[in-house]
């Protein structure tokens, strides 16, 4: 799963990154986000299927299908299970239209329930390069005003044994090498697998982050030792 995650680098360094012109798609302005939260507009890379240029957007997070009658209901569709979005009908006409995105992620959080305990964890790529989400993103029009809101999804799959012991589910991240397969191919399916855990790395943090308001980079600052410590210790435990 995927609730809760962090957009730091700049808009030209992911433009970069991800083989966005500036020149023909004018970047978005935005801070940086160190907890990311859904119904927020965050940056997601889009193939114009015309142009074949790519693009980073400010979308919704939050999928409002197209047949919805409000948007309203977006704020529950923050993930899709890749076993089923082809036929899941929230999902189907974006699966089935190719509107694919990318989500740049410098990180992303879990959390470890014990008890009455949530621990928050960040994990984060071990190269510390951003991470490539892959996504799904739909359009839907107002029938009060008629103007267009462009919303996203995040794909999840099975969750690698490591990250197993803060939930069952991740986030798919797309290696490099099938970035472009993602955005422009034909069947993606074989592309929605886990990352390795091993590139991953794991690191608790301060439980401000478990309140949607609370910004800034000291959400992603280390533990004291000791603090740290036991929180490790927790992945051991079953969940309550």
């Amino acid at each position: 799963m995927c609730g809760r995650f962090v957009q730091l680098t700049p808009p030209a360094a992911l433009a970069a990154l991800f083989g966005v012109d500036p020149a023909h798609a004018p970047l978005p302005n935005v801070p940086p986000r160190y907890n990311a939260a859904p119904t927020q507009d965050l940056m997601v890379v889009r193939r114009n299927p015309e142009t074949g240029r790519r693009h980073l957007d400010l979308l919704r997070w939050g999928l409002v299908p197209s047949f919805a009658r409000d948007s309203s209901g977006g704020g529950r569709l923050i993930n899709a299970r890749s076993e089923n979005v082809a036929e899941k009908p929230t999902f189907r006409s974006a699966w089935r239209a190719r509107r694919r995105c990318i989500v740049p992620a410098d990180a992303f959080y879990e959390w470890k329930a014990v008890d009455k305990r949530r621990q928050p964890f960040l994990i984060s790529r071990e190269d510390g390069r951003p991470m490539a989400f892959a996504g799904l993103w739909e359009g839907w029009k107002d029938p009060a005003t008629g103007q267009w809101l462009r919303t996203f999804t995040i794909l999840t799959c099975a969750a690698t044994e490591r990250l197993r012991a803060l939930h069952e589910r991740m986030p798919v991240i797309l290696p490099e090498p099938d970035i472009k397969a993602w955005l422009e191919g034909g069947d993606a399916t074989a592309l929605m697998r886990p990352f390795p855990g091993e590139a991953l790395q794991l690191m608790p943090v301060s439980s401000e982050v478990n309140a949607v308001r609370n910004e800034g980079p000291q959400l992603l600052s280390p533990l004291p030792d000791s603090e740290a410590a036991a929180a490790a210790a927790l992945l051991a435990l079953p969940a309550s």
